[in-house]
């Protein structure tokens, strides 16, 4: 199996499909990763990638990873490859009985002429292809050409909106996503030791915010129901991580100042964490995980991960996001009022969802995400007509 990522950077998507990477080199298929690019700027961070997680943690667990390492020179037309990065990219190919394209992305690289012929499964992980750019003319184009041979879609959402945009629909195969229920869980102990690092004290109800500095996640309405919930209740505390969530970030700081306004000093209790390799710790140090994402989005991770940990969330309606937290959560309309109290309703009633949490772990179960995704691969690197797989339980 070769899987081909555009590059690497901190977001959902690799950190999921790194995970089902990993998961299934583990077991009885070998995986080898390839990356266009080998250093991204993105979210006001500029990052090779020996220095991102997943690359970290797929090579030091024997996944081989390499990089054609392509410039980000604007004026290079991006679908435009040289002989040698053609060449490499060949070679790859060539050792792989099946491809995984991470998102659409690595299509304009995958669509080139000259490569050897391999099925292509596209692992799709947003709801608005009509956002991506060329991406869905170069999904579309390796259909037509019989190199794309199956699509997984995190989220009925996805399903639905490629669906739409002219994907075929037997092509279209559901994977929910799923997590280590082993390493996201409720942990009092992590959930005390980041507090006291934090300055939080033990009682205070904590929100976190999981999400990289980009549009689609709405990051001024967050603030500015931040600045709502923090000046209802004086004990609150609110914890941002992500790439670009960091003072370092001029964008972010002048969110922050605009959505605060004549109460600069709430952002005392505001704490930017950036990009972390513990995300289990932070998440069991919150009561509420929130979402006010306008668009895009799937079945975002954090929303699984934070329940897990035991915090309520709290989302917008957004790709598949009410249908995750039905009978768990709250949903609320894009509005800093609305969603502040719901922050205040969810911090008070977590014990309730405690064991709704405990009984929906199975749910989103990593393992059985990762099964399905080597059936669906088996199915395709054997020929075998593509049936739909089992409709997961919900």
């Amino acid at each position: 199996m070769l899987s081909v990522y555009e590059g690497f950077f901190s977001g959902g998507a690799r950190i999921l499909h790194s995970d089902v990477v990993l998961g299934l080199h583990q077991g009885l298929q070998r995986h080898a990763v390839l990356s266009i690019q080998g250093e991204m700027h993105r979210e006001a961070t500029r990052q090779p990638m020996e220095e991102d997680a997943c690359y970290r943690m797929l090579t030091g667990s024997g996944v081989p990873v390499s990089a054609l390492r392509r410039g980000l020179d604007p004026s290079v037309a991006p679908d435009t490859f040289t002989a040698d990065e053609l060449a490499a990219t060949a070679r790859a190919a060539a050792g792989a009985d099946v491809i995984l394209s991470l998102k659409e992305q690595p299509l304009t690289l995958l669509n080139q002429a000259g490569l050897p012929y391999r099925p292509v499964v596209v692992c799709l992980h947003r709801s608005d292809p009509e956002n991506q750019g060329p991406a869905l003319d170069a999904l579309l184009a390796g259909i037509a050409a019989g190199r794309v041979r199956a699509c997984v879609c995190c989220a009925e959402s996805t399903r639905a909106a490629y669906a739409a945009a002219g994907v075929p629909a037997e092509l279209l195969h559901v994977i929910p996503n799923g997590v280590d229920l082993l390493r996201f869980r409720p942990d009092p102990v992590r959930r005390s030791l980041l507090r006291a690092e934090l300055g939080i004290p033990a009682r205070a109800p904590v929100v976190v915010f999981a999400a990289r500095y980009a549009g689609m996640k709405n990051v001024p309405l967050f603030l500015r129901s931040a600045r709502e919930y923090l000046r209802r209740d004086p004990d609150a505390h609110v914890l941002m991580c992500g790439a670009g969530m960091t003072a370092g970030n001029a964008d972010l700081r002048a969110d922050i100042a605009a959505a605060l306004g004549d109460e600069p000093w709430l952002a005392e209790r505001m704490s930017l964490l950036g990009v972390r390799p513990d995300m289990e710790t932070v998440y069991a140090s919150a009561d509420v995980v929130s979402l006010t994402s306008e668009s895009g989005e799937a079945a975002p991770l954090c929303l699984i991960e934070g329940m897990m940990c035991g915090a309520v969330p709290v989302t917008t309606d957004v790709g598949d996001s009410a249908a995750l937290v039905a009978g768990q959560g709250f949903v609320t309309a894009p509005d800093p009022v609305e969603i502040a109290g719901a922050w205040a309703e969810a911090a008070a009633r977590a014990p309730e969802f405690a064991g709704l949490f405990e009984l929906s772990r199975e749910r989103f179960s990593r393992t059985r995400m990762i099964a399905a995704y080597g059936t669906l691969i088996e199915r395709v690197h054997h020929g075998v007509p593509l049936a739909p797989l089992p409709e997961p339980l919900l």
